[in-house]
Order: C-alpha cells, then sequence, then structure tokens
C-alpha cells in the first residue's frame, strides 16, 4: 500500500487552441467555478495553432480567483531556467501563490530545434533538467548571500542577482516516464506528473518505486513527492463502457485504488468537455474525497501508529505523544508529516508547532483541551489562519486547528438564525447563505475564518448599515479550559456570552456559533483608485464623506507608499448595502472628489462577490507587523501625521476602514467591545527590520487615537490590554475569566490575567 497522504486535488489539462482563445478561458473559469482546485495547460511553442503557454497561464491567472495554474508540463529546451524563474515569481506573486511549475526535458525535437534551441539526447535532456532545477532554486533562494553562480554543462550562471522570491514555495512537478527521469524526480523534484494513457514502461508501481528509492538516497521522506495523473479517455455517462467512463459512483470506486494502492493524490482530466468538468468538481472530487477519508480513518484506527503520527522525524521534548486521545490521531500532524507544511503557518506568520490537532466534532475538541492542559508547551488555537495578529501558530507547541469543523446552517430562514463552525471561511459563509437572500457581514477577505472574527468584532462591508458581525451572535457552544462544553446565550452563562463577543479567545476554544443574518441579496460594489499625492488632504476628505454618507454605505481606504519616484496610491472600497442603484449612485458619487481618479468601477452584484475566498496557501507571507488603532474623526492632524507615515518609507500599507453608525447604536457595555463612539479602525504594517520606525511614527500617532481593534494588533505588550479593553470592561473579563480560565490556559490572544481573590 503505498497512500503517501496527500490532500486530494482535482482539476483540468485543457488544449490551449489558437482558434478560439475565449473557450479555453472559458473553461478556465468554469474549472473555477465548479469548485476544482487546478488547471494546466500542454506546452509546445513550436505548435502555430495553440496559444503561447505562458501568456495564457498569466490571463486565467488574471481572469480567476483562487484557481492554481500550472503548464503541464512547459518545455525546458524553449524556456531557459534563468529567465524561467524570473517569469515564475513574477506570475506566483502576481498570482498571490497561486502558480506551480510542471517541466519537461523535451520532446518533439524537430520542432523544438527547429526554433533555434540545441537538439538533446534523452541523457542530456536528464542532465540540462537537474541543472535548471538547482538554478531555478537558486534565483528564487532571494535571501541567499551574494549573486548566483553555478557552473553548469548546459546552464552556466556565471553571475546573476538572486530574485525576486515567488510568494509561496513553488513546487516543481516532472513529467517522467524512463529511469533516469524518475530518479531525478526523487532526488530533486516536488511531485510527479505523468499521463495514465503514457505510462508502459516502467509500469506506474514500479515507477513509484523508483521514485522512492531515489528519494531515500538522497535523504529524502518520499512523502514530499505528490503524485499527479492526467487523464485522457475517460467520460461520464450513465452505463459503463470501461475505465472512467461510466457513471460518478464508477469513478469513485476506480480512482479510490489510485490514491490507497499507488499513491496519486491530484488528477487532471484531459478533455474540454463542461459537462464532464462540472461533474468532476460537483460529484467525483466530493464523494472521492469523503471515501477516501473514510479509508484512512480506518486504516488509522488499528492497532498499529497511524499515518499521522507515524511520521516522527524531530518530536518535541516537552510534548508526550503517547499520551494524545485515541480520537485526535487521526487528524494529528507532526513534523514530519507531508501535511505539515500546509498547517504549520498562518497567512502572515510562521509557525513550526509540535504537534497540530485538527478536531472533527466538539467532542474531540473537548479532549484536545484536556490533552493540551497536561503538556507543558505553548498553546494556539487556529480557525482560518489568517489573522494579522500571528497568534494562531506558535514554535514547540500545539495548535488546535479548527478548519475541519467548517458547517454553514440556515436553522430558520423565518427568523434568519443561522449556525456556523469556526473553520468555515467567510466567502463560503456567503455562498452558502445566498440562496436563501441572507448574508453577514465579516470582514473583506473571504479566506478569513469565522472563528476568530466573529469572537473578536467583525468590521465588515456592511458594517455601516448592519454592524459588527458580534452584534449578530445570539448564541455559542464553547469549551472551556476544565473541559466542560457549554452551550452560553442571554440565559445560559451569560457573564461568559457577553465576554465572547469580543474576547472569545481569552475563555475557551468556541465550536460552534449561532446569529441572526440579514435579508441582502445584491449590493453596489465600487472601487475607486487614487493619486494621494496630497495625502492628507485626501484622507481628511474621505473620512468627512464618509461621516455624512448614509449608513447604507460603508468604505475602506488602503493607502500605498509611492514607488520609484510615483506618489503615494490609494485604493478605495465602497459597498453600498442594496440594490437601490440610484440611491447608491447619490452616495458614491462624492467619493470621486476625493483626489485625482485613476480607476473607477461599480456594479451591481451578489454580496458573495465582495468576498470571494481565494483559498490561499498560507506561508506566513504576509506583513507581520501592524498596529491598530480606533479613530473618533480623521481630522487634519490625525490625516497629517498618517501622511508623514506613508511617505516616511517605513511603512508599506496603511488601512482605514469605517466603523460607526449601526456599529455604535450598541451600548458600549452590551459586549466586550466597548468602542462604540469612533468611526474608523486604523492599520498601518511593515516588515520586521523597519518596525522600530514604524514604532516611533505610530507614538506620535496614538495621541489621536481611542482604543484598539484587537485582530489587527501585532504587539501584545500588556500596556496595550486598556486599548483593547478600557475600564471597566477589561475588569469584568478578569472576573470572568478568574471564574472560567483561572489558570490562563487560553494565554495568546491579548493574554488577560484572571482576577485575583479579594
Amino acid at each position: 500500500m503505498s497512500d503517501y497522504g496527500h490532500e486530494l486535488l482535482f482539476g483540468t489539462f485543457l488544449t490551449p487552441t489558437a482558434e478560439d482563445p475565449d473557450h479555453v478561458v472559458a473553461l478556465a473559469e468554469l474549472t473555477e467555478a465548479a469548485g476544482l482546485d487546478l488547471t494546466t495547460f500542454q506546452d509546445h511553442p513550436y505548435n502555430a495553432d495553440f496559444l503561447d503557454t505562458w501568456t495564457l497561464l498569466s490571463w486565467v491567472a488574471a481572469r480567476t480567483e483562487r484557481l492554481r495554474i500550472s503548464g503541464n508540463v512547459l518545455s525546458l529546451p524553449l524556456r531557459p531556467p534563468a529567465v524561467l524563474a524570473r517569469a515564475a515569481a513574477s506570475l506566483d506573486r502576481l498570482s498571490h501563490g497561486r502558480f506551480e511549475l510542471g517541466l519537461g526535458a523535451g520532446a518533439f525535437w524537430d520542432g523544438i530545434e527547429g526554433m533555434g534551441a540545441r537538439r538533446l539526447t534523452a541523457g542530456q535532456g536528464v542532465e540540462a533538467l537537474r541543472e535548471a532545477i538547482d538554478v531555478l532554486r537558486g534565483v528564487w533562494d532571494a535571501d541567499a548571500p551574494g549573486p548566483l553562480r553555478r557552473d553548469g554543462t548546459y546552464y552556466p550562471i556565471p553571475g546573476m542577482r538572486r530574485g525576486p522570491a515567488p510568494a509561496h514555495d513553488i513546487d516543481i512537478w516532472l513529467g517522467a516516464y524512463q529511469p533516469k527521469m524518475l530518479a531525478l524526480t526523487g532526488q530533486k523534484a516536488n511531485g510527479w506528473l505523468p499521463t495514465l494513457e503514457y505510462l508502459r514502461s516502467p509500469d506506474r508501481v514500479t515507477a513509484n518505486r523508483l521514485i522512492d528509492e531515489a528519494a531515500v538516497e538522497a535523504g529524502r521522506d518520499p512523502r514530499e513527492i505528490r503524485r499527479l495523473l492526467n487523464l485522457f479517455t475517460v467520460d461520464v455517462s450513465s452505463r459503463s463502457r470501461g475505465f472512467l467512463q461510466g457513471p460518478a459512483e464508477q469513478w469513485v470506486e476506480q480512482l479510490l485504488p489510485l490514491v490507497l494502492d499507488e499513491g496519486f493524490s491530484t488528477f487532471l482530466i484531459g478533455r474540454d468537455d463542461p459537462r464532464l468538468i462540472q461533474t468532476l468538481g460537483q460529484e467525483i472530487a466530493p464523494a472521492l474525497r469523503e471515501a477516501v477519508a473514510r479509508e484512512r480513518a480506518g486504516t488509522a484506527s488499528g492497532t498499529g501508529p497511524t499515518p499521522a503520527v507515524a511520521a516522527r522525524s524531530e518530536r518535541h521534548p516537552g510534548l508526550d505523544y503517547d499520551a494524545l486521545p485515541a480520537s485526535l490521531t487521526t487528524g494529528a500532524v507532526e513534523p514530519g508529516h507531508p501535511e505539515y507544511e500546509g498547517v504549520r503557518h498562518t497567512y502572515s506568520w510562521q509557525g513550526s508547532p509540535a504537534l497540530v490537532i485538527r478536531p472533527q466534532t466538539a467532542a474531540e475538541v473537548v479532549d484536545a483541551v484536556s490533552y493540551a492542559r497536561t503538556q507543558d508547551v505553548p498553546l494556539s488555537v487556529r480557525s482560518g489562519g489568517h489573522g494579522i495578529s500571528g497568534r494562531s501558530t506558535n514554535d514547540g507547541g500545539i495548535v488546535i486547528d479548527m478548519s475541519r469543523m467548517n458547517r454553514v446552517e440556515v436553522l430558520d430562514r423565518a427568523t434568519r438564525r443561522i449556525r456556523l463552525e469556526p473553520g468555515a471561511r467567510w466567502g463560503e459563509v456567503a455562498q452558502a447563505l445566498a440562496p436563501y437572500g441572507l448574508a453577514m457581514s465579516s470582514g473583506d477577505y473571504g479566506d478569513v475564518g469565522v472563528g476568530g472574527l466573529a469572537t473578536t468584532g467583525g468590521v465588515g462591508y456592511l458594517a455601516r448599515r448592519h454592524g459588527l458581525t458580534i452584534d449578530h451572535v445570539v448564541a455559542a457552544e464553547i469549551v472551556t479550559a476544565d473541559g466542560r462544553l457549554l452551550r452560553v446565550d442571554d440565559e445560559h452563562h451569560p457573564d461568559l456570552f457577553w465576554a465572547v463577543r469580543g474576547a472569545g479567545g481569552n475563555f475557551g476554544v468556541v465550536t460552534a456559533l449561532e446569529l441572526e443574518a440579514y435579508d441582502v441579496d445584491k449590493v453596489v460594489y465600487a472601487h475607486l483608485v487614487a493619486d494621494a499625492t496630497d495625502t492628507a488632504q485626501m484622507l481628511h476628505r474621505w473620512g468627512r464623506l464618509v461621516e455624512d454618507a448614509p449608513r447604507d454605505l460603508t468604505s475602506f481606504l488602503s493607502l500605498f507608499p509611492g514607488r520609484r519616484g510615483n506618489p503615494p496610491m490609494a485604493q478605495v472600497t465602497l459597498v453600498y448595502a442594496g440594490d437601490d442603484v440610484e440611491a447608491a449612485q447619490s452616495a458614491l458619487s462624492p467619493f470621486l472628489e476625493i483626489g485625482p481618479i485613476l480607476d473607477q468601477q461599480a456594479q451591481l452584484v451578489p454580496y458573495p462577490a465582495t468576498v470571494v475566498p481565494p483559498g490561499n496557501d498560507h506561508r506566513g507571507q504576509g506583513l507581520r507587523d501592524t498596529r491598530s488603532g480606533l479613530l473618533h474623526h480623521v481630522t487634519p492632524e490625525a490625516a497629517d501625521l498618517m501622511e508623514d507615515m506613508i511617505r516616511s518609507g517605513d511603512v508599506m500599507i496603511m488601512q482605514l476602514r469605517s466603523v460607526g453608525a449601526a456599529v455604535n447604536d450598541v451600548a458600549r457595555d452590551a459586549t466586550a467591545y466597548p468602542h462604540r463612539e469612533q468611526n474608523f479602525s486604523v492599520l498601518a504594517a511593515t516588515v520586521p527590520d523597519r518596525r522600530p520606525q514604524l514604532d516611533k511614527l505610530w507614538a506620535e500617532l496614538y495621541a489621536h487615537l481611542d482604543g484598539m481593534y484587537l485582530s489587527f494588533e501585532s504587539d501584545t505588550d500588556p500596556a496595550r490590554l486598556l486599548d483593547a479593553w478600557p475600564e471597566p470592561t477589561l475588569s469584568r473579563l478578569r472576573a470572568i475569566k478568574a471564574a472560567y480560565d483561572p489558570d490562563n490556559v487560553f494565554n495568546r490572544n491579548f493574554p488577560i490575567s484572571p482576577a485575583t481573590p479579594g
């Protein structure tokens, strides 16, 4: 049995025909709409009937939001690796980490030679590819000292500047069939990408063995290498006509052994058939994932060590791994596990936890908390992992990852009551509620998890019309430090229910939330790009317009420093909470006067279109040093200081988000979020080596601030507690902390010390 334990991925292998370019792009967009993960394109630059694959990849990346893209496979002889490395990193950065590199040694040599490239033998092609992989990774290693220099027979590099680094660690997948290429795959690649119909000699089992043996000889774990498979001779029909030619349930039955017995975890269909693409995404992929999960769980329930806990390359001495409850072993991930890289980091922070626990039920959360209490290591809780503050990962500790608890339910449409589990993403919530004509304001980024935002505040695109997310929470289910699962609301543990809404991370692990959604169908969504040369005047004008606008209008402003002689730039998002286009135009039009407008767009869209989840991998790629504050008004004095900050070159981005209106309709003491008089949330972010300069600049703005939005602040200095929870809120929270978490088990979320007796 050779199940390498990888997450299953599904996608398409599309024909890049030049005759109808819109058709191939539409199929790529359909791939994303069908819920698939990846689209790929063959690369034959000598074929004049095909679009250039790199241009097509770039175009599709711009037309999609979360879809991964790759060549299948790129022709190395016509794409020199030094240039390819920079192109790949650029496309990866532009697509926010969605590019992977499928690469081949070369085929169809008459065509390659006809375009001016050198013809190579099969053996030479393998060695050229080996050199190319080293060049690619050398260019991407932007932090390595000195320029990249490499001796090489095929791709010598006398000396070139490294970089740029890609947005994520790009996988290199090799199209390999013969023993030397398979060995190279094991030695250096991240994945093996063959086509099923071309696998003749060696066969699939032998090929996997050769890859594994080469990986071990190179000091690598074979589980690091993903096995992908192109499928061409496939069809979906009501009756069986052969292998992968029949109903969806037949596909699941026939693909299952490829996963469990041969280790394949990515399936790409090579037919430009819209119906097949939709069926793969909507029926086959979910059913196969469920079947694989069931089989893996069954394997893990035996007497021997589970695959999740057997990969023990580097164990933390302060953790008793053997004491982990049996209920948690299937979802546990530790260093050395194939899925570790996908769960160790958050969006903005890199981490190296000793153990990641992924419960699927509230009972398993109880087990996880009880186990964590017995271990002398840090404990973090993660819902979506996007949190800017960095509190949902750690080094050497335990992370309780709630991503598998992600259900979204409409309990009662008449009362608009919904139930959300903390691992759901807000973009997914929006999509699930839309068929009911419901919505819930929830930040501005669809990948954010429910749990963190809905226990801290929730400043979203509908905030001025409908308030904070926490203002709509009517009940919560929470596992407390002593291992109790409690339902809290106005009648049951009302003190804890009050604390959960604004400081929930300090009191336990929330396993579900019930909220009252509101009736929202379409909204008017507008985006402006403005020249911010006169930064202070623009900020002051924008702030005044927001406060004067009807409460149906919410606006966020992002400010970026000027680069290479260009002035600072502002991006303004405006959302009108309704489909009255005339009223929206009246509310939006004044914002065209904030400064020179470089670009403007406005459209009537379903609310989910404003928070589409991109599905980004989390690799610590965001800005990790942030400062947060609240403003009553964007005064000229505050605007001048913010202009100084963005012109300093030491602040990478500033964001202002409008609150006020409905947010301030709620009484100050109604929840543990007491900031009910301010009109704006302010964030400034930078890179670690410029944090001292950020702190100096922020200190000058601090006198104009009143309060802080907790999730946007990475400085956990206890002196800032009163910014987050001014008295009497803090004293009330400390008393509740003493009742429910006297040992301060949950101490990562701006630690609130329990009140002392007496």
